[in-house]
């Protein structure tokens, strides 16, 4: 069998991140079995359609790597491949089942139907359902012209049997299964007979998508025996829970791929972690960070987790780490920069002359970073004047206010005329004066770490210095002596 999987997002708004999890097991699943992979646009449901929506979800799909080879912007022989350029096919195939007995007209009122439902409810009803009303009227009662809805015809007795390669055989009673709505009153196609159009007509082998569309496919499977058309293979992964065990939300921030990239995950981080979200490599095997092609290479349906599976912030954070710290200092730098961008620091585009300075500030902070975007808040004292610090967070808890004076000024003199403004001479340079004044480094340290930065924990202080530069260095020191130097604190 030639593997055809595809990704069909509906453009009602942005597919949160436990639905792009199943995303990346199709893409994987495509690669693995030299397949393809079809990205097929679901915009049927026209009164809730989000104008940016479809943009957005191509833009983050191309971000994370996940290519397709049919499709919107990609051609393919089975297009069009967005659903409101097809209405045809999905009438003339509902118009087939009319006539072959397994769909009828409804002209029920959209007031009777909410009668029904209240009634019901009223009830206690464990499932509401049509009642079928319109179900066995004689031919043409209701005219093709006239205003209707076309519902599937469900057998009212027997069994529907879903063969799940991940579950087995499920199994569903007919007399359960609602009077599905095939066509709207607006001639456009529910997603139940869309999606069973679309699947055949573009030679779908496998459909991997969430449990929660498990109780859909007897529906799905009555409409291929309707249709005449032999089923694909179905593969119903478990959920993804929030770390309160429920379904991912946006209450656990579950949001689109484009927030993700906004919140400074690597995309090659993002990729393998949520190929590791209900899916693992192998028994024993501890091996978390993998390449793309070790992912591609080793993936396959039967290693998916049948339990539903927990998306860990923490985790994530932890391999975004990871990453991070494996880019070289250039690529880490020009991945940085739309981040200083958008917090203010620096023009767009970056000048010439602020390079070197990124530069330097890059591997500073490498070791420290969870996101990008923690940069922001690690270096702003590099670009942005710093609040005048008080005497109390200056000589902190190990220092007298005569100490700190004499040592700041002591430092500002070193400072000033020392031939090397690098970190490796300033270090040298600083320890051996924090010696010579009779202090513990750490103490002389997170002075000058408090007078320069305003931070009391800060990237590593001699490269920040270095990334301050001397000038920049000199007038906060200056400023930090003034505070120790009034009367108040004398």
């Amino acid at each position: 069998m030639s593997v055809r999987v595809r990704f069909a997002p509906s453009p009602t708004g942005y597919p949160h991140i436990g639905n792009i999890r199943t995303v990346v097991f199709n893409w994987l699943y495509a690669r693995n079995q030299q397949g393809r992979f079809v990205l097929r646009i679901e915009d049927t449901d026209q009164t809730r359609y989000v104008a940016d929506a479809l943009h957005e979800i191509m833009e983050g799909l191309h971000w994370l790597g996940l290519d397709w080879d049919e499709g919107p912007g990609a051609g393919g022989e089975h297009g069009p491949y967005i659903q409101s350029q097809r209405l045809s096919l999905y009438r003339q195939a509902a118009e087939s089942m009319i006539e072959q007995g397994w769909a009828y007209r409804c002209n029920c009122s959209a007031e009777r139907l909410e009668q029904i439902r209240t009634a019901q409810r009223e009830q206690g009803a464990s499932q509401i359902m049509y009642d079928r009303r319109c179900r066995d009227l004689p031919p043409d009662t209701i005219a093709a012209d006239e205003p209707h809805v076309i519902r599937l015809k469900v057998p009212l007795e027997g069994e529907t049997v879903i063969h799940d390669l991940l579950k087995g055989d499920v199994v569903f009673e007919n007399a359960l299964i609602d009077d599905q709505v095939l066509v709207k009153t607006d001639g456009f196609p529910t997603y139940h007979l869309a999606v069973v159009v679309d699947d055949h007509l573009m030679e779908i082998s496998h459909i991997i998508r969430a449990d929660e569309w498990l109780s859909s496919t007897p529906k799905h499977v009555l409409l291929y025996r309707a249709l005449g058309w032999e089923p694909p293979v179905f593969v119903h992964v478990p959920l993804v829970l929030g770390p309160d065990g429920k379904k991912l939300s946006k209450r656990h921030g579950a949001v689109s791929i484009s927030e993700f990239r906004k919140q400074g995950y690597l995309p090659e981080a993002l990729f393998n972690f949520l190929a590791l979200v209900g899916w693992s490599p192998g028994d024993g095997d501890e091996q978390e960070v993998f390449s793309r092609e070790e992912l591609i290479t080793r993936f396959s349906l039967e290693r998916v987790n049948t339990a539903s599976a927990v998306f860990s912030y923490d985790k994530l954070d932890w391999m975004n780490g990871v990453y991070i710290r494996n880019l070289s200092t250039d690529e880490l730098t020009l991945r940085l920069i739309p981040f200083w961008q958008e917090a203010g620091m620096i023009p767009t585009p970056a000048p010439a002359e602020v390079l070197p300075t990124l530069r330097q500030l890059a591997p500073l902070v490498q070791e420290r970073l969870k996101t990008l975007r923690d940069v922001v808040t690690m270096t702003d004292f590099v670009f942005n004047d710093i609040a005048l610090p008080s005497t109390e967070t200056l000589i902190g808890k190990k220092l007298t206010v005569a100490q700190g004076l004499i040592a700041l000024q002591q430092t500002h003199v070193l400072l000033a005329s020392c031939v090397h403004f690098d970190a490796e001479s300033l270090e040298t340079a600083l320890r051996a004066l924090a010696e010579q004044l009779g202090l513990k480094a750490g103490a002389l340290f997170g002075l000058i770490r408090m007078a320069t930065t305003g931070k009391e924990v800060s990237p590593p202080l001699f490269g920040t210095l270095e990334a301050l530069g001397r000038a920049e260095t000199l007038k906060r020191l200056k400023r930090a002596e003034d505070v120790l130097a009034t009367p108040e604190t004398a």
